[in-house]
């Protein structure tokens, strides 16, 4: 009976931990897999979202989704200007997509530390937390914090508005096409750099969302530490699929699921190297991805 409570607690807690993931993951698979950006500084819009809500919490005490009003359209509208004037010239002058590739992993690695810096110069450089619906809910009897679950039906929503976008509307068949061939969607009008903006946009303000939502259950956070949700975002895409909204949702999961079998069973400490283990794995195994095809 104890291993069964314990299963389900690790089924239940991977869960709500893989749907939160699943937006900053989203966020990095729009720009890498659409607009052919390996964005580096993924972490910081993370950071800069749970910056703001625990802006609007500790200021005005109000809920941190309140922020998402401001979040969601100011990080739209930031990466859509990061992409316009810093990296649409890095995409003119490439003359293949390896050379996009390291031209924009500098690029936006350096962006990282100014947003760094700007996120320091103006929230500070102190760990940050505040608290948010601590009290404890109860699923098939195990306890659970309600503000884990509410993060986890927000990120369902967002997901799943997503995907209806991707797979429904004439835009998102125009990011699928750009995906899979730029040359080829451009032959066929349609605005291949208008499409890769938007979707550098809709990325940055999905991660930011993210953040938002991850604020309100994960503690002790500092404007410096994006590089590791920047990380996880990277091991979700290529494990999902590089361009593929549903594997980024499905490889979001899986990872939530590894962590919490990982804390619970062996050591907190070995998150992250179960996080890299089962990384190496996909890339040996399965180098495309759960839902990527292999090239011919």
């Amino acid at each position: 009976m104890d291993v069964l409570i314990t299963g389900i607690y690790i089924l239940i807690t991977g869960s709500l931990l893989g749907a939160t993931y699943s937006l900053i993951a989203m966020g990095l698979a729009l720009q890498y897999g659409v607009a052919r950006i390996m964005n580096l500084a993924n972490g910081e819009m993370f950071i800069a979202g749970a910056l703001v809500a625990f802006w609007v919490v500790t200021s005005h005490q109000l809920s941190p989704y309140v922020s998402l009003v401001f979040v969601v359209p100011g990080a739209f509208g930031i990466n859509w200007l990061i992409y316009r004037y810093l990296l649409r010239p890095l995409v003119r002058r490439a003359k293949h997509r390896g050379q996009l590739e390291v031209d924009s992993i500098l690029a936006t690695f350096g962006m990282g530390f100014i947003l760094v810096g700007v996120l320091r110069e103006v929230f500070g450089g102190e760990l940050f937390s505040y608290s948010y619906l601590l009290e404890p809910i109860k699923i098939l009897n195990n306890n659970f914090a309600l503000n884990r679950v509410i993060g986890c039906l927000v990120s369902a929503l967002v997901c799943g508005l997503l995907y209806l976008g991707f797979y429904k509307t004439r835009a998102g068949m125009a990011m699928r096409a750009v995906a899979v061939d730029p040359a080829a969607a451009g032959l066929v009008a349609i605005d291949v750099p208008k499409i890769s903006a938007l979707s550098f946009a809709l990325g940055g303000a999905v991660t930011a969302a993210g953040g938002v939502v991850i604020s309100t259950f994960l503690t002790d956070m500092d404007p410096s530490g994006g590089v590791v949700f920047t990380l996880k975002a990277l091991i979700v895409v290529i494990m999902g699929g590089v361009g593929d909204v549903r594997g980024a949702i499905v490889a979001s999961f899986i990872l939530g699921l590894t962590e919490t079998l990982v804390a619970t069973l062996v050591d907190p400490g070995f998150i992250l190297a179960a996080a890299y283990f089962l990384f190496v794995l996909v890339l040996l195994f399965r180098p495309q991805g759960l839902f990527g095809r292999r090239r011919a």
